[in-house]
């Protein structure tokens, strides 16, 4: 008889490798240079918007709390995979360790899970501000203190 042997893979991952969206040149650093913009664009804005709220007193009540947080979040996100995703489109450099993959995965699932947590709340705001206007003020600063 045959001695019965287990089979077990015994290999593991060590990194990825990143498919892009085109091999040609071209086509690269000009998905670069969209990626870029975007990426600066969206930084931009929301910096603005967190040094609008923290320099203007007016801006200092509840709901621009939650927008500046929300901006800092939107902030958080794309710059968890985008750099990456720039360096592979420029540099042809279209591997990521294993490690580091789950890096990105676990703090984007944690950013966007604490971005659909705050928009919870938010809406939960915009309800007590709606249904019981004359008495929002005095819950919002109950909350405060």
């Amino acid at each position: 008889m045959k001695d019965q042997m287990q089979r077990v893979n015994l290999s593991t991952v060590s990194e990825f490798v990143l498919v892009g969206l085109s091999d040609a040149l071209e086509v690269r650093f000009l998905l670069f240079v969209l990626f870029l913009i975007t990426y600066l664009a969206t930084m931009a804005g929301n910096i603005t918007i967190l040094v609008a709220i923290s320099t203007d007193t007016r801006l200092h009540n509840p709901m621009y709390y939650f927008l500046g947080n929300l901006s800092l979040l939107d902030i958080l996100c794309p710059t968890i995979t985008v750099p990456k995703m720039l360096e592979a489109l420029l540099l042809e450099n279209k591997v990521i360790s294993f490690t580091g993959c789950m890096l990105q995965l676990f703090f984007l699932i944690d950013v966007v899970g604490t971005e659909i947590f705050l928009l919870a709340v938010m809406a939960y705001d915009r309800y007590v501000a709606i249904c019981h206007p004359l008495q929002y003020t005095n819950i919002s600063e109950e909350q405060r203190s």
